[in-house]
């Protein structure tokens, strides 16, 4: 979220100046439950969309629409949180409990950063006897990944994580992971000066195979003077690109892999300097393709940049670059409404935004480019209820799913710092992580395509 947007909400930008000492806060158990069993979804007609794919009994009792994929709706929210009659299980590890000098703090410790180069290891195990989570009905994803395929279909899971940093609330987060990899779900987590909650989803990631999508930033640690998060528009882009991925790169932390985490380097950048940004990212690819590193470049804010702005000649250049190298190189976009009870506030200018860029590469005959949606939410001080946000997130996640190229988009905030919001996005780790288990959507097969109709999928 850019400082003018916070500005409007009479707040600026901060984080801390200094890295400090995370302790371990006590991690409950994730208590969650089912809500009842999952509805059968009516066989349609040919004039009417098809409900939710939610069970592998009802995925064979549903045709595709006419444009070759069915466009679920969405999963009924109870406004009870949890329900009961559970029958499958949830599995993940718990940490242990603990409490140091008195001080609350964070899921994750120690804190990584380029600054320590400290091996990180996850909190050995507890001696004492834990009670197991209570389960939640899950679909059987290859069960139903195979259905989808004789139908010439592809599964598209919740593409909903969270975005998380220093401090704030990010109990039941190691949960979610641990939740939906047993289930086989690639999840989306990015995190902001504290790589530790990367570092366990990183390894979950090698021990499982699922492919998470993972996302680092360095936005304020170190004494250097200059800014981490936007780069110095008053030099020539080559030059301002080699020194800003040079100071990115020697702070990326050691425990991380980034064959495996996208470094993003640049938040929310200036507009108005569409060519020179295209210069730059063209320098700035070079340089991470031949680090080895997969980089997510602008950090665009919500309902930025505009159409003409993605076809400048270096843009353009650009996007052809990363269209064709989608495992390495990435468009970091900002998916907000700005307002609380309103997620679909002038659809798509602001969410649905990605959707210009898709036509844009569309109509330049280039392969769309992979789009991480590193900040998605509603404000940046609040959330709405769960029962209110699990509906918001339902629709978006229903937008997103036909366009394979976005691979997820991370609900802000878990870090500290906006004044409550952690501790009201960190109530939404349950209801993500149940939706998420048994909720799915249907998208063509490549070589495919979605087409670009934002009216199809107006809130």
């Amino acid at each position: 979220m850019s400082l003018r947007d916070r500005s409007a909400y009479g707040k600026q930008w901060r984080w801390p100046a200094q890295a400090r000492r995370i302790w371990q806060i006590l991690l409950g158990l994730l208590w969650v439950t089912a809500v009842s069993a999952c509805q059968s979804s009516p066989t349609p007609t040919p004039t009417v969309e098809p409900p939710a794919l939610n069970t592998p009994a009802a995925i064979s009792e549903a045709s595709p629409s006419p444009v070759g994929y069915p466009l679920p709706t969405a999963v009924p929210v109870t406004a009870a949180y949890p329900a009961s009659s559970p029958t499958a299980e949830l599995i993940f590890t718990p940490l242990p409990a603990a409490t140091l000098d008195g001080q609350g703090s964070d899921l994750f410790l120690p804190l990584i950063n380029g600054d320590n180069p400290a091996t990180a290891t996850l909190l050995p195990p507890t001696n004492t006897p834990l009670p197991s989570p209570t389960p939640i009905p899950t679909v059987d994803f290859t069960a139903v990944r195979a259905e989808l395929a004789a139908q010439s279909l592809t599964l598209a899971p919740i593409k909903i994580g969270f975005h998380t940093g220093i401090g704030g609330n990010s109990e039941g987060l190691e949960a979610w992971m641990r939740a939906l990899d047993a289930a086989g779900i690639p999840f989306f987590l990015k995190s902001v000066d504290n790589a530790q909650p990367l570092f366990v989803a990183q390894e979950i990631r090698r021990q499982s195979g699922v492919p998470h999508v993972l996302v680092y930033r360095r936005a304020s640690l170190g004494g250097s003077n200059y800014d981490w998060n936007v780069p110095n528009y008053s030099l020539p882009a080559a030059q301002a690109a080699e020194i800003h991925w040079q100071m990115h790169r020697d702070a990326f932390p050691p425990e991380l892999d980034p064959n495996l985490v996208w470094l993003e380097t640049i938040n929310e950048v200036d507009k108005n300097v569409a060519e020179w940004l295209g210069q730059f990212a063209l320098k700035t690819a070079e340089l991470a393709l031949n680090d080895g590193f997969r980089w997510a470049a602008f950090g665009w804010a919500s309902g930025e940049p505009e159409p003409e702005d993605w076809q400048t000649p270096s843009m353009v250049a650009f996007l052809r670059l990363a269209g064709n190298n989608p495992n390495r190189l990435a468009i970091a976009l900002h998916e907000y409404s700005y307002l609380v009870d309103e997620i679909g506030h002038e659809y798509p200018y602001k969410l649905g935004r990605f959707q210009t860029l898709f036509e844009v590469a569309d109509g330049l005959g280039i392969p769309r480019p992979t789009v991480l949606i590193t900040e998605w939410g509603w404000t940046y001080e609040t959330v709405p209820s769960p029962e209110q946000a699990l509906r918001d997130i339902t629709w978006a996640a229903r937008l997103y799913a036909p366009y394979p190229e976005v691979k997820g988009a991370a609900i802000w905030f878990l870090g500290g710092n906006f004044a409550d919001i952690a501790n009201q996005a960190q109530q939404l780790i349950a209801p993500v992580t149940q939706l998420s288990l048994q909720t799915y959507f249907s998208a063509p097969q490549a070589p495919a395509k979605a087409p670009i109709e934002p009216e199809r999928y107006a809130p």
